[in-house]
């Protein structure tokens, strides 16, 4: 079992950076992959990025690619999410989330047994 908890959140205007941090307990954290989602209302989950344990293999989908940065430290159980240039957009409820199995990294929601609980971010025009 792992537990997840999501810190960072806030209200920004738009062009604005915020880092999100995700401190994750109860497993070796550092081989498992994770990831960052977001859920506006009335919108379906979608995916913003993710890192293998390693820190080597990063994706991001085209909507944050060069705005959001993924990173991780293992020494710390830490994984966070650098969002620049924040868009009115990118206001979601944004969850951390780490794979069901060791070595995985990747898209998929389906990779992800664990979740934290979220954090708002909301993105002023």
């Amino acid at each position: 079992q792992v537990q997840l908890a999501e810190s960072g959140g806030g209200l920004v205007q738009a062009g604005d950076s915020l880092r999100l941090s995700c401190s994750a307990s109860g497993r070796t954290f550092s081989s498992y992959g994770m990831g960052w989602f977001r859920q506006a209302p009335g919108k379906e989950r979608e995916f913003v990025a993710s890192i293998h344990w390693r820190g080597g293999i990063i994706y991001y989908p085209d909507s944050v690619k060069g705005r959001f940065t993924i990173s991780r430290d293992n020494a710390k159980s830490t994984v966070y999410l650098q969002m620049n240039s924040l868009r009115p957009e990118d206001t979601a409820v944004y969850y951390c989330a780490a794979t069901r199995y060791l070595g995985d990294t990747g898209p998929g929601a389906s990779r992800y047994a664990y979740w934290g609980q979220g954090t708002q971010v909301t993105v002023s025009s």
